[in-house]
Formats: C-alpha cells, structure tokens, sequence
C-alpha cells in the first residue's frame, strides 16, 4: 500500500490534547481538515491499552485516511491498521508477507539508505526545526532533507517544528509531505490548523518541478 502523496501525516499526542477522548476529537477534526495519514505514536501505554486506543482510531479513519501504528506490529495487525511505523534502527518487517506499508523515522543518510535497503516504504526524518517533542535536541535543518531525498527513492516527509509556513521550504528540499505533532494537535482548532497545512502543502506541492515520490 502505497503512502498517498502530498503526505499530511498528523502524529498523535495525547497529552497535547488532554486525554484519550480530546485525542479521538482532534484526530477526527484533522482526518476532516485533510490529514491522509494519522501515526498513533502514544509509547507509553502497554500494548493492550495501545491496541483498544488503535482500534478506536482504525473507526475513525477508515475510509477516510491511512492508519499507522508506532509500536509491535502485532498491535497494528490486530487493530486493522494500514501499517507499522518503526524507530531508527528496528527491524524492519516484510512489507510483502505482512501486505502493510512499512515506515520508519530516521535522523541521518546512512540511516535511510539501511531502512529502505531493508525495505521501508517510507521515511520520516528530522527534526527539521526546533519542536517541544524534542527539547533541547539541535535540530538537523532542511540539509538533512535534501541529502536523503537525493539518495533514497522512497517518499521522504520532514517532521520537528514544521508550521504551515515552513511546508514550502521543506517541499523545495525535497520532502513528499510533512508529518506533525504540535501543529495539530496542539493547535485550539485542529481542523482549521490541518486545512491550513493541507493548503500549504498542495500549494507547494504543485510548484514543485518534480515532486519526490510521485511516479
């Protein structure tokens, strides 16, 4: 299954939102503001708690946006979701046994060229820019985007501080689309806060000479 591209990838946090029922809201609100991808990404709930949390998510975004799963893939099959979306230096699972799109966050170029040699069908990389998920973590700046996208063939999304006024410059770089956590999440209105990344994106995306990932 391939990642539909422009990626609006909205990676959840529960506590930005004040709770699980806060949580199902916004991502409803940003599947509705044109989010086509939704990471539940909550890693301190065990894996029970994390699949009755995915399965209510797989309710909302069926049909209507691609679900992916940060955590054991036994999780994401049980709760249906479109795929699994693994740390830097995982294992990766077979995209062809499993029939799931497979992702992974990477922070440098030797990283992604191993995940897609191991068969990622995705990368997200960064932090771009400063972000509160990260204190104090230097952010690797849009250098590490045009490095990656040049060498790798896989859609690349930029994530770490990314605001609708930064997708442009992220896009220009080289990025199939932008993944976030703040922007949306903790944003008092996470649909208005989607639409105006969804405007960017495509906007950007369209100016776009050769959009990575489009073939």
């Amino acid at each position: 299954m391939p990642l539909p591209l422009p990626c609006l990838m909205a990676v959840t946090d529960r506590a930005l939102c004040g709770g699980v029922g806060a949580l199902m809201a916004a991502v409803e609100a940003a599947i509705s503001g044109s989010a086509n991808v939704v990471q539940l990404r909550e890693k301190d709930l065990p894996p029970a708690e994390l699949l009755a949390l995915a399965r209510r998510l797989r309710d909302v975004t069926r049909g209507r946006g691609l679900l992916v799963v940060n955590g054991p893939l036994e999780v994401a099959a049980a709760a249906g979701a479109d795929g699994v979306h693994l740390p830097e230096g995982a294992p990766l699972v077979s995209r062809s046994r499993h029939g799931f799109l497979v992702g992974c966050s990477i922070h440098s170029l030797e990283a992604a060229r191993r995940a897609e040699a191991e068969g990622a069908g995705y990368l997200v990389a960064g932090p771009v820019y400063e972000t509160r998920s990260h204190p104090g973590v230097q952010p690797a700046g849009l250098a590490l985007i045009e490095e990656i996208a040049r060498s790798v063939d896989v859609p690349v999304l930029a994530i770490g501080g990314v605001t609708a006024g930064r997708v442009e410059e992220a896009v220009r770089a080289g990025a199939s689309g932008v993944a976030v956590i703040s922007a949306v999440f903790a944003a008092a209105d996470p649909r208005t806060a989607a639409l105006e990344l969804r405007r960017a994106l495509d906007a950007a995306w369209e100016r776009s000479p050769t959009p990575r990932g489009a073939s």
